[in-house]
């Protein structure tokens, strides 16, 4: 297939059709119409390419159609991407900056390692969600979910902010996970709807919500009720929860001599 068929311009959009497509060839594409200054891309047909997006460094909005796969925005450094449907596993790998919308699911392992931006999923994710986000000066990494989390849910987390809603639980119904911030030395987490303390990793400690943290969930719930075309007040108007970590390095005393 030519690339005449694989790429089309219209106005200030480049459409790109990645069916057939391996992932080196689809990615090797985007590099290219990234470098030449186009400010978004439409990449239509998308069947588990992996590493879509990953360690770009431009302010390009790349809107996918389609399910991509593992690794999405891995390493990238300021574009904003967009999936119209679920994401596979380790979205926002190491992420730097920029931000990644996703409408439907994501896998296990999103926000891994995370450094920068913001990741925003309108429904559930798998396993290890927010494992070892970090932050660093002005660097603070965000991850906002809309539905519930399997376990270990923001593990070893040494940084950053993690947002659980809740929103396709039942009145009354409690979040699934255990686990929840095991090995947790930094960050926070904020869970709307109800958790018990055997779900949380011994790390853990639960607090009432000051005047800084309702600035930040303001914030956060404002930005994912307009992608997702919810009501931001409606969401805030319920109980959240705020874990923090009881020590900074909880695991230390094994590794001394």
């Amino acid at each position: 297939m030519t690339e005449k068929v694989h790429s089309e311009k219209t106005s200030s959009v480049v459409k790109i059709d990645a069916y057939g497509l391996s992932h080196r060839e689809l990615n090797e594409k985007l590099r290219e119409v990234v470098s030449n200054g186009t400010q978004k891309i439409e990449l239509r047909n998308v069947y588990g390419q992996r590493y879509i997006g990953t360690d770009l460094n431009k302010a390009v909005e790349i809107e996918i159609f389609g399910v991509p796969g593992n690794d999405l925005g891995a390493f990238m450094d300021g574009p904003r991407i967009i999936v119209r449907g679920n994401a596979q596993d380790g979205c926002g790998n190491t992420m730097n900056n920029g931000e990644i919308i996703i409408h439907g699911h994501a896998g296990d392992i999103i926000g891994l390692s995370a450094r920068g931006g913001k990741i925003f999923v309108r429904e559930d994710v798998g396993y290890r969600a927010g494992i070892h986000m970090k932050e660093y000066q002005d660097k603070k990494p965000a991850l906002v979910i809309g539905g519930t989390a399997q376990d270990f849910f923001g593990e070893y987390m040494a940084g950053g902010v993690v947002v659980l809603l809740g929103l396709n639980l039942k009145e009354g119904e409690p979040h699934k996970a255990r686990f929840i911030g095991t090995g947790m030395h930094g960050g926070v987490i904020y869970m709307r709807g109800s958790v018990d303390n055997y779900q949380l990793g011994k790390e853990v400690g639960v607090a009432e919500l000051g005047e800084k943290d309702y600035q930040t969930l303001k914030e956060l719930v404002g930005e994912f009720a307009s992608y997702f075309g919810y009501n931001a007040e409606e969401i805030l108007k319920q109980k959240f929860s705020k874990l923090y970590p009881r020590w900074l390095r909880p695991y230390g005393r094994h590794y001394a001599y």
